[in-house]
């Protein structure tokens, strides 16, 4: 049986080595206004219900885990990882918060914030997907790369990636929990923007699964014109008079194909060798 991935190293792999016992700091605490949302921080959007519940469980029994920072240069600390912790600690009334002070970077602050909050599942779709990007735009990652850091697939990766190509109003609908991933990759394979946003707001509206959209996008793809494609197909009158006056006279059923101007096909089916040798009699 095949173990199963777990999600990149981690912020312990994404961190520098720790000192010996003997050198290792005890854990601070820092005053609630010296800590700082950090500017690396990949999460938009923090539901308000979740957020005072995580209040409620501090109030009772504290903040159980450090809130990871780095030091900044106009003084107090860059939050890197727990902004949510810290927020919440803020509505409970807390005065101070336990921190770890680690010195990083901005390409490691941004990949611990990243893999922390993937690890918490704290960050919807199209989050995710920015953060990849910003991975990819800001310090030159890969695709392998990044699925290398986050212990994803590279399809994974490749696959949030594309929801950046949502329209706005798409992506406000995957942030806001109203459609899923799914719901979104599914809507890419519509013809254009506009369809896609019809599509979305459909999907909502009438709760359709992720693969009532994918057969939606697919029937768009193939051509919104195709009722009046159907319709410029049917036989005119004369057309249809023709076939009968056609059938009388050579006794058999026979169709006719127009394929374009003054151009076409003339079928004459026939039911046995008899009734061909009677045809071509009469043809010929």
């Amino acid at each position: 049986m095949v173990a199963r991935r777990r999600l990149g190293r981690g912020l312990d792999g994404l961190l520098p080595a720790a000192p010996p016992p003997s050198e290792r700091p005890s854990k601070n605490n820092a005053a609630i206004e010296e800590l700082h949302p950090g500017r690396m921080q990949p999460r938009v959007r923090i539901d308000a219900e979740a957020l005072a519940e995580l209040a409620a469980s501090i109030r009772e029994h504290g903040v159980l885990e450090p809130i990871l920072v780095r030091k900044r240069s106009l003084g107090g600390f860059e939050i890197i990882a727990g902004e949510r912790r810290w927020r919440a600690a803020q509505q409970a009334g807390l005065k101070e918060v336990p921190i770890f002070v680690h010195d990083l970077d901005d390409e490691k602050a941004f990949e611990a914030a990243l893999v922390e909050n993937l690890q918490r599942e704290d960050l919807n779709p199209m989050e995710t997907a920015r953060a990849f990007q910003r991975l990819v735009d800001d310090f030159g990652y890969t695709q392998e790369t990044i699925a290398s850091k986050v212990g994803k697939e590279r399809s994974t990766v490749a696959n949030a990636l594309r929801l950046l190509k949502l329209p706005e109003d798409v992506a406000g609908l995957i942030e806001g929990g109203q459609l899923s991933e799914g719901h979104g990759r599914a809507l890419l394979s519509a013809p254009s923007v506009s369809t896609m946003k019809k599509l979305a707001h459909s999907a909502v509206s009438k709760g359709w699964s992720v693969r009532e959209a994918e057969r939606q996008a697919r029937r768009a793809a193939r051509g919104d014109d195709a009722p009046s494609k159907k319709k410029s197909s049917a036989k005119s009158a004369n057309v249809r008079d023709l076939e009968r006056r056609l059938s009388r006279a050579l006794g058999s059923t026979t169709t006719i194909h127009e394929s374009g101007k003054e151009r076409g096909q003339i079928r004459i089916n026939y039911a046995s060798f008899d009734e061909l040798d009677r045809l071509i009699e009469k043809l010929t």
